[in-house]
């Protein structure tokens, strides 16, 4: 069983964050929903020697500042732009993490409601 958020609704439906989603992607909205994909290849990765808890949907952006940085070794000033790209995908890709933990807590209750008046 996974780790489970610390509040009551997402108790209340039993919901864990490394749960997959259980709901079609594609379920209210009115466009068609892009799957996302990994831009850097998992042998990149693992030439790069990147840690699995850093290959994430942002892990090129990673690959990127940690060239960088090898390059500029001394004056890794040089780097702040690549390693503000890496952060800001990074707080981009939790933020669209916790609205996906929200959607799916939103419709399993919405499912829970349908059940109970039927």
């Amino acid at each position: 069983m996974g780790q489970m958020l610390g509040s009551y609704p997402a108790k209340k439906v039993d919901l864990y964050m490394d749960d997959t989603p259980t709901f079609d992607p594609q379920t209210g909205f009115d466009y068609q929903r892009k799957p996302r994909e990994m831009v850097a290849k998992e042998a990149e990765l693992i030439s790069a020697k990147i840690p699995q808890q850093y290959r994430d949907y942002c892990a090129h952006h990673l690959l990127e500042y940690q060239t960088c940085r090898y390059k500029n070794m001394p004056m890794l000033y040089k780097c702040a732009h690549e390693k503000h790209a890496y952060l800001i995908c990074e707080k981009d890709d939790y933020e669209l993490r916790m609205k996906e933990f929200e959607r799916e807590r939103r419709l399993r209750l919405r499912e829970q409601r349908l059940v109970g008046v039927a």
